[in-house]
């Protein structure tokens, strides 16, 4: 069996990113960045197999939708500096099926 992979990122307005636009690619959606009026249109990447936007029990409902919880994140995070979003990147071994590997 091949081993798995994970690797764990930090996005950061330091190096000019954008929540929202990190988040529309990621999961092969189009969704719009409030902050600059940026729209970040990723519906035609291919690839995608699974995507989900996972809250907290106690985090508000509304923030399932991912242009309102990356909208609210630009709202919030208002420092040069700031870390907007930290990406966990993790490949599972093919000999899984799908639904093995979204479980």
């Amino acid at each position: 069996m091949a081993i798995y992979h994970c690797s764990v990122k930090n996005g950061s307005r330091t190096k000019g990113q954008s929540a929202v636009a990190a988040a529309a690619y990621r999961s092969g959606t189009m969704l719009t960045d409030k902050e600059v009026g940026l729209v970040s249109d990723y519906t035609h990447k291919g690839g995608i197999v699974y995507s989900e936007v996972a809250l907290c029990n106690n985090a508000p409902s509304e923030y399932a939708d991912r242009e309102t919880l990356w909208n609210a994140v630009h709202e919030v995070e208002k420092a040069k500096n700031a870390r907007l979003w930290r990406e966990i990147e993790v490949a599972i071994p093919r000999e899984f099926s799908a639904a093995e590997q979204i479980e």
